[in-house]
């Protein structure tokens, strides 16, 4: 599966949209990782366990809007978005998103530039 943050890929043609995917996570943080993180807050620095429940959840919600994308028949997911959101003063909402599509190679010669994907009748975003 093909995950980019951009509108189109270089050397493909979107062939057929299939519409908005993501993935979804909801995580708490535990008392002893806020109490810690409080004391680390007083001195400054990185607040490493948080920094490493953040990174894994990006994983987490990348690998369920890849699922829900391969669910739709898609070969790639386009525009993909992190979002992230407070609930409830302990919660963490981290959502991944983008655009669920088929896309299919450009022949080498047009796909060597992007003059050539033009010839070819190929418009961004389509």
């Amino acid at each position: 599966m093909l995950i980019s943050t951009m509108n189109d890929i270089p050397g493909y043609q979107v062939t057929q949209v299939l519409g908005e995917v993501f993935g979804l996570t909801v995580r708490s943080r535990n008392i002893g990782s806020q109490f810690g993180a409080g004391l680390k807050s007083l001195v400054g620095g990185e607040l490493k366990g948080m920094t490493k429940n953040l990174v894994n959840s990006r994983y987490e919600v990348i690998n369920r809007m890849a699922e829900d994308a391969a669910a739709k028949g898609a070969d790639a997911v386009l525009a993909m978005r992190f979002d992230t959101s407070e609930m409830g003063g302990n919660w963490t909402e981290i959502c991944a998103y983008g655009t669920a599509v088929k896309v299919a190679g450009l022949p080498a010669a047009e796909a060597g530039s992007w003059q050539g994907a033009a010839e070819a009748g190929w418009q961004a975003g389509q």
